[in-house]
């Protein structure tokens, strides 16, 4: 990779505080200027966006968020190919706050007169759900964020540092704010954006670094699209052991790619027997691993890609 890309690795995986988003962005867009381009921020729902290129006249919007997330006790593990172990997953993940409040409850009951048990035990769940919601949003940041999402930002770098300047104007890069607080940087960019939202086909890349299966998930009106699912297959082609999936059955990926008609989430997943494809580790101090493979897999075929392009 190149020496911006290991810069971000070893000095910037944290973009978390407002600080933190602030100089990564300043230092973002110092690359991408000397590099020949000429980014812009955007703002809006609180979100500041890194936008490169026209993204009203571009062919293909490349994409991936730069903000990064609170470290949490679990994994947030994701089968995008098996919703039921998904679902299940998510109801043990919160299970401990139903544990906790239901706890709290009972001690109120137990200890406090009747008459205020009965206004303070729905106030402390209301609590207790409140510092849960603040601590996955707002809570201490993860100092390990190789997989997400560094691994999509530097997809996006490596490719704009590599891209002929005669195959600039087909593309837009934008880096998106604040997808782990809801996706409002990508809300807020698609209703900006109106003809992008409903008619440019989108890449989002978010999680692409540890896991020997490439996999993209177009949305379902897009899965129709011959013509552009052939496009994908043709220029993401297998390397160096990884293998890459257009899924064209069921599967979803819960990232930015939803906020656009045309979008498809690309991601890394590993396999087990039952459970199927998997990531894991995000989201804790785990979030350690980073296949350069990968990067170079996705760089490569973003370049032909565009190539490819009329």
């Amino acid at each position: 990779m190149t020496q911006q890309s290991n810069k971000v690795m070893t000095e910037m995986q944290v973009r978390k505080s407002k600080k933190q988003k602030a100089a990564f962005r300043a230092w973002l867009c110092g690359q991408l200027e000397a590099a020949g381009y000429a980014p812009t921020v955007e703002e809006g729902f609180t979100a500041r966006n890194v936008v490169v290129g026209d993204p009203d006249k571009a062919q293909v919007l490349l994409t991936a968020h730069y903000d990064t997330q609170a470290m949490l006790p679990m994994p947030n593990f994701i089968t995008p190919r098996n919703l039921p172990f998904y679902v299940l997953y998510q109801m043990f993940f919160v299970i401990p706050l139903f544990v906790m409040a239901a706890v709290t409850e009972d001690l109120i009951f137990a200890f406090a007169p009747e008459a205020v048990a009965w206004w303070l035990a729905p106030l402390s769940c209301l609590a207790i759900c409140g510092f849960f919601m603040w601590w996955v949003i707002d809570g201490p940041a993860n100092q390990h964020t190789a997989n997400d999402n560094t691994s999509g930002v530097l997809t996006l770098l490596e490719t704009a540092l590599a891209l002929p300047l005669e195959h600039r104007d087909r593309m837009c890069l934008v880096f998106f704010d604040n997808e782990e607080k809801g996706m409002l940087g990508s809300a807020a960019f698609a209703r900006r954006h109106k003809k992008a939202k409903e008619n440019t086909l989108v890449l989002n890349f978010d999680c692409v670094g540890n896991g020997a299966s490439i996999q993209f998930f177009p949305r379902r009106n897009l899965k129709r699209d011959q013509d552009s699912i052939t496009r994908i297959e043709a220029a993401f082609l297998p390397a160096d052991g990884r293998e890459v999936q257009v899924v064209r059955g069921f599967g979803f990926y819960p990232s930015d790619n939803a906020s656009f008609r045309k979008g498809v989430g690309v991601c890394a997943l590993k396999h087990k027997p039952i459970i199927g494809y998997y990531m894991d580790r995000i989201h804790t101090s785990r979030d350690t691993v980073l296949d350069e493979s990968n990067i170079i897999l996705l760089r490569n075929g973003a370049l032909r890609y565009l190539a490819n392009l009329n």
